[in-house]
């Protein structure tokens, strides 16, 4: 699958340090990458059906704060993105609408595209849709098989896969929150509550695809699953996406996952905050969404987007509001002509302290205003303007 064009990033020369974010997992703040070479980062997609609200995109942005810091501490990086692209909710849209599952899949893809290169988030190295990785993801099941970590339910009519997820610890609240994010924790015959589906069997009128073990379609943390680790290895150093995933999707992937290789899966797991509107989450099943398409169609210019996605620190819930948007078009215009100045404040003080800012678990809103106090100030150097732009560029990804 074709990802989205590359932004261009400036090269920065400086002596920076490789971040340090809060890994879910452990609640610790971790440094991570490694110390030269090439950081690897795996970040789910979206299931293509509703793109790109401001949830996505806020998720995407923060992920690729990331990247960038570790573009600036002179790391290479091995960036790979999925996409859900057969899924029930998928399904279900596309037989509410008439639409046929895989026109409603590719039309949703390409707006996420277009919407990822106005923001210019950089894209990934490889941006798989499940689809077409399905023979991987088969080869992983058969491998979970033969090791004896899956089963099938017993159910005369469909008598799926499930991995056995009894090396996870099972809480009632878990149990509940494993159902409310699409498990079944009480379907019969599992031998576990959060036993995860591997393999669903072909229903009538749903996508297949031949296997060994049964024709069907996958599970949902099996591909995220088979996929990172076939593009990264066995471990890799960062695991991105929507707080919503810290549970069940990224324990069940990493415990998968280590069920195949034998080796632990990221080392450290980065989860974005939830976006509301009106007090509530913003969600596709509320249908309270603000589209950073229909942003760009009335006219808004992208960086101003961009700058309220970085305007919250990457775990911060927030709720949106317009005049959000206003105050970062009125912050973009000061900036563009601070920037356009013949003549301005030194800018290596600015741009060290915006480097340190980001290696402070992504602090993007301390970022900005160290922009924001630069750019009220007078002086005299007529080299300050352009290096603080480029650097803004390449830092925070805000085109000038």
């Amino acid at each position: 699958m074709q990802a989205w064009s590359h932004p261009g990033v400036p090269q920065l020369f400086l002596d920076a340090a490789r971040p340090q974010v809060i890994d879910t997992r452990t609640e610790r703040l971790l440094t991570v990458g490694p110390e030269s070479g090439e950081a690897r980062l795996y970040a789910c997609g979206i299931t293509p059906y509703d793109a790109t609200h401001l949830g996505h995109a806020f998720t995407y942005v923060q992920a690729d704060l990331l990247h960038r810091a570790w573009l600036t501490a002179g790391l290479g990086v091995h960036y790979v993105q999925n996409v859900t692209d057969v899924d029930d909710p998928l399904l279900e849209r596309a037989a509410a609408t008439g639409v046929d599952w895989r026109e409603l899949a590719d039309g949703q893809v390409e707006l996420f595209r277009a919407d990822m290169a106005a923001l210019r988030v950089i894209p990934p190295r490889e941006y798989r849709g499940v689809v077409e990785e399905i023979e991987r993801v088969i080869d992983a099941v058969q491998a979970l098989i033969d090791a004896g970590a899956a089963y099938q339910v017993d159910d005369p009519a469909f008598p799926d896969w499930y991995f056995d997820s009894s090396s996870l610890v099972s809480r009632p609240e878990l149990v509940a929150l494993f159902a409310e994010r699409g498990g079944d924790p009480e379907r019969a015959g599992k031998r576990h509550p959060l036993d995860s589906l591997l393999w669903r069997l072909e229903r009538a009128g749903e996508p297949a695809w031949d296997a060994p073990f049964g024709r069907g379609r996958p599970g949902w943390h099996i591909e995220c699953a088979a996929i990172s680790t076939g593009y990264l290895g066995k471990q890799f150093d960062v695991q991105a996406g929507g707080v919503d995933l810290a549970f069940p999707h990224h324990p069940m992937c990493a415990a998968q996952a280590q069920a195949l290789t034998g080796e632990p899966f990221a080392k450290a797991y980065f989860h974005v905050g939830m976006v509301a509107l009106d007090g509530e989450k913003m969600s596709k099943s509320k249908g309270n969404l603000v589209f950073v398409s229909q942003l760009r169609a009335v006219g808004v210019d992208p960086m101003a987007i961009r700058l309220l996605l970085l305007g919250h620190q990457h775990r911060e819930d927030w709720e949106y509001f317009s005049a959000d948007l206003d105050d970062q078009l009125a912050r973009l215009r000061r900036w563009r002509a601070a920037f356009a100045r013949p003549q301005a404040p030194e800018a290596e003080p600015v741009i060290a302290a915006i480097s340190q800012a980001i290696c402070d678990d992504l602090d993007s809103p301390s970022a900005l205003a160290l922009v924001d106090e630069w750019a009220s100030r007078s002086g005299n150097s007529s080299t300050a303007a352009q290096a603080l732009a480029t650097a803004v560029d390449a830092m925070l990804g805000v085109h000038p």
